[in-house]
């Protein structure tokens, strides 16, 4: 995974009525502001919030069913994929994003100003994978697909009364990606930490276990987000508590599955 930091944009909310409807407008450059920033998004500006060893953990080690070994091997062959903008394949899913994201809506090219309406950093959302790879774009999209009301409420800062600048969409999501990867350990040979070996038995029940764990992830940071009234300077803190949250729930002594978790609920079809 890549750890050079990127720079970040703040979407600013509409206020009045189109505020109230979340309102996202394409063609207007009125509807809303951006301000960037030198802060890091993406890789470093997460090693705070992701890699955190604790000398308990360095001393487990968990042996795999030969289903948790298959299963951890899939989603390690994910991981290593880079998103290459040059890949017809890679092209269709991001295609395929707009298309779950904003339907009806015509996009003008993989490369465009319409993108900034997402949350990307720029008008070519392939530079902001760095940070994730191609899987965080699988996640988003499965997101899109799967949970699709959770998800256009998040896109459209729906719900809550929400920060004047606020988090941008898309790049989370590649954060949020980044962020599961690191915590869970997941490009380890085997688990190195009772979090890790967990997940590998949730992962083993469900082979998008990973994916649902995303959704999850990306709703109860927004969660946290509406409760501590954050702005975007506070981004690494929310994720902070995001992250607690998530690890409580895992190891919640009854969850045989993502599903499971109390934090599911908070997701909507």
């Amino acid at each position: 995974m890549d750890t050079n930091a990127g720079s970040f944009v703040a979407v600013r909310r509409l206020a009045g009525s189109d505020r109230a409807a979340g309102a996202v407008a394409f063609h207007h450059s009125s509807s809303a502001e951006v301000v960037t920033g030198s802060t890091a998004w993406i890789g470093r500006g997460l090693s705070c919030v992701c890699v955190q060893s604790r000398d308990s953990d360095a001393r487990l080690s968990f042996d795999l069913t030969p289903v948790q070994e298959e299963s951890l091997l899939r989603l390690q062959n994910r991981i290593e994929i880079q998103y290459d903008s040059s890949n017809i394949e890679h092209q269709e899913e991001l295609k395929a994003l707009w298309c779950a994201s904003f339907p009806g809506t015509e996009l003008r090219g993989l490369i465009s100003e319409q993108w900034k309406e997402m949350g990307w950093q720029g008008k070519d959302p392939s530079t902001d994978f760095r940070g994730g790879g191609f899987i965080s774009l699988e996640n988003l999209l499965f997101f899109a697909r799967n949970y699709p009301k959770s998800f256009q409420e998040l896109l459209r800062k729906q719900n809550g009364d929400r920060a004047i600048w606020e988090y941008p969409f898309a790049v989370a999501g590649v954060n949020i990606t980044f962020m599961l990867i690191q915590m869970l350990d997941l490009q380890a040979v085997k688990p190195r930490s009772l979090l890790g070996a967990v997940f590998l038995k949730l992962l083993s029940e469900n082979d998008r276990a990973f994916d649902i764990l995303y959704c999850i992830t990306f709703k109860l940071m927004d969660q946290q987000w509406l409760d501590m009234h954050a702005t975007y300077m506070d981004f690494n803190t929310v994720m902070k508590s995001t992250r607690r949250q998530l690890e409580r729930e895992l190891l919640i002594e009854d969850i045989q599955r993502v599903e499971d978790m109390p934090s599911y609920k908070l997701l909507a079809c």
